[in-house]
């Protein structure tokens, strides 16, 4: 398995959003996640919210996470895209 990192700080983002969005795209493949991501910011597809789900409303989209509760956390996919963009060029 290849891997690469890349790291954020100070981000202008909600902790608890990003969290639950990277959560979502762990393990996946590059390709895979990028996707994913892209399908949140479309609405096509939602982020599981798991642990931070107070209030959180429910979504038919969460079926496919095995999860009830859902959201389309636009700017933390945003920013998580171009973190993958970072630790991909960061394995180059």
């Amino acid at each position: 398995v290849k891997s690469a990192k890349a790291r954020g700080s100070d981000l202008r983002v909600h902790f608890k959003n990003t969290r639950e969005t990277a959560l979502a795209i762990r393990g996946m493949t590059l390709k895979k996640a990028q996707k994913f991501l892209e399908d949140v910011v479309g609405m096509k597809q939602c982020v599981p919210f798991r642990r931070y789900n107070g209030g959180v409303g429910r979504c038919s989209q969460a079926k496919q996470h095995g999860a009830t509760q859902g959201r389309w956390p636009k700017k933390s996919a945003e920013v998580l895209i171009g973190l993958l963009k970072n630790a991909e060029s960061n394995a180059e």
